[in-house]
């Protein structure tokens, strides 16, 4: 939040990413500094070293960083979409047993957001996990690391539904910004939810790969209970001010109800990609992101973006069963929102279309369930 500017000189605003950076860092020769990018050099001066790493791909300002420790370090090689991928961890030396043991969870998320999200960003410059005193960052290529060798979120589920206790929620979370947030990165800060919208539905599609659609649904439908609803996910532009701290869960659960919308996954996972593919290492906008999914769906989703991005208002189904007849509509909703749901009946989906005006429907069942892959209230009259 302070800025980078603060150590160095530079335009501070992610609207401006470098092409590339050399970092040199002189620290007591006992310890090691690692920053972004590859170790080009090591150079000793008296009791000092410093090292040089360079950055070969664009870096936004807040993705740099410098640690330094001491530090032991161990390594592999990913077989990944773009050949082979350096994977390298730095961690103290008395927690190399237990990060040995942790990090197995690493070359896992590789091969889960490659095929969701496409060909990992920054082949170039290699990926880091590096051990901190503090929780962890997206730091591009050298993604931070401090919570505590164990799964969850320092050892919580914070969707209340034990799924987020199979995996470290700081590599998978941290790492999935490697694409939304590194790669894909906003022009204003306002537009942070680009970044933290579907970083944190990445956390869902990493138990997608691994353990299942339905996994992967309970565990970001159980994440609704961290949602606020205080304020727009949106910011205010030009004034550096972003929006309201729902962005993670909230826009997670946007994206979720928006592929439950598309119902055809592997189309979804082509939207994914092709997000990464054609905004590869590009700044962007909430209009870009919003017209991209809308043409690549072919699904009419303005309304739905300006209703989950834009206020705080969570559209609100209104039903009642009577004499065989289904009466709904839509409440708690802004002017002409037209986003279908689903509902199951006699254990069969069907969809329909509310408006803000009552519609009817003939069913033969006095039971109505509304799918709850849909981030919406529903309100039995």
């Amino acid at each position: 939040g302070l800025g980078a500017s603060v150590w160095w000189p530079c335009k501070d605003h992610m609207y401006d990413e470098v092409d590339s950076m050399q970092i040199s860092v002189n620290v007591p020769s006992k310890l090691t500094n690692v920053s972004n990018g590859r170790l080009r050099l090591i150079e000793r001066i008296g009791d000092t070293k410093t090292y040089h790493w360079m950055v070969k791909n664009p870096i936004n300002n807040y993705g740099v960083n410098i640690n330094i420790g001491d530090y032991v370090n161990f390594s592999e090689v990913y077989d990944g979409m773009a050949g082979n991928l350096d994977m390298d961890y730095y961690v103290l030396s008395y927690n190399l047993e237990k990060a040995k043991k942790q990090f197995k969870q690493a070359p896992m998320m590789m091969k889960a957001f490659e095929h969701w999200f496409g060909q990992y960003p920054f082949y170039k410059d290699s990926f880091k996990l590096v051990e901190v005193p503090y929780l962890g960052m997206e730091h591009q290529s050298s993604v931070t690391y401090g919570n505590g060798f164990q799964n969850g979120y320092l050892g919580s589920d914070l969707s209340g539904t034990g799924w987020g206790l199979k995996f470290d929620f700081i590599i998978i979370h941290e790492s999935g910004h490697e694409w939304f947030a590194n790669n894909i990165t906003n022009k204003d800060i306002a537009d942070m939810w680009i970044h933290e919208g579907f970083t944190a539905y990445s956390e869902n599609l990493f138990l997608d790969y691994y353990y299942g659609k339905e996994a992967s649904s309970e565990y970001v439908i159980g994440t609704r209970k961290n949602i606020m609803n205080d304020k727009p996910l949106i910011g205010h532009y030009n004034v550096n001010k972003e929006g309201s701290g729902d962005m993670y869960y909230k826009g997670a659960n946007m994206l979720h109800t928006i592929r439950t919308l598309i119902n055809n996954d592997e189309k979804w996972r082509q939207i994914l990609r092709g997000l990464n593919k054609d905004f590869y290492h590009k700044t962007v906008t909430t209009q870009q992101i919003e017209n991209y999914i809308i043409d690549k769906s072919g699904l009419e989703l303005t309304t739905i973006f300006d209703q989950y991005l834009r206020t705080v208002k969570i559209p609100v189904f209104e039903y009642k069963v009577e004499n065989g007849k289904l009466s709904y509509r839509w409440n708690n909703v802004i002017k002409d929102f037209n986003m279908p749901i689903n509902i199951i009946v006699d254990g069969k989906t069907q969809q329909l279309k509310p408006t803000e005006n009552w519609k009817t429907k003939t069913i033969n069942f006095d039971t109505v369930k509304v799918d709850v892959n849909f981030y919406v209230d529903v309100k039995k009259i």
